[in-house]
């Protein structure tokens, strides 16, 4: 498994040697400016088939952008108010309703490293199971007939 992970790394490492060496990208982007003056309405969410699931994802992401709203999957008063405040930091119109793009643009937005280390990995919005005492811890890398006596006996004089 570590081999497997070092030679992902590598080839990692170098296909992205030549973008490295391409630099910045001199190209113009032709991007249709209607894309992202059209305002957002309750028809243009609806077309996206949030269900409750994706309503709470787009809450959780809010929460780690830093727009703090109840993760609820209920676009409520105050979460439409939350949407509100991301477009306009963003420079969508601002309606508190989602189309396509912005729901696309919000779902794929870099979470800043500091939150994201913060935040729960699976992403759900319950804080994580904690240890409790008791029972036995288990410990990768010793295993055999070693690893049996030294689980009992670390499960006999373990913390209390």
């Amino acid at each position: 498994m570590r081999f497997l992970i070092f030679a992902l790394a590598v080839l990692g490492i170098l296909a992205s040697a030549d973008a490295a060496k391409a630099g910045l990208s001199t190209t113009t982007r032709n991007l249709d400016q209607a894309t992202f003056t059209d305002e957002a309405t309750q028809e243009t969410e609806d077309q996206i088939g949030l269900n409750r699931g994706k309503r709470r994802a787009v809450q959780r992401r809010l929460t780690r952008l830093g727009f703090d709203t109840k993760v609820n999957g209920k676009f409520d008063e105050p979460t439409r108010a939350v949407i509100t405040r991301w477009q306009g930091a963003r420079g969508y119109p601002q309606t508190g309703f989602l189309n396509t793009l912005q729901h696309k643009a919000l779902l794929t937005e870099t979470v800043p490293a500091a939150q994201a280390s913060t935040s729960n990995e699976a992403g759900e919005d319950r804080p994580p199971r904690r240890r409790r005492g008791g029972g036995a811890h288990h410990h990768r890398g010793v295993g055999g007939p070693v690893g049996l006596i030294g689980g009992v006996v670390g499960g006999l004089f373990g913390r209390r």
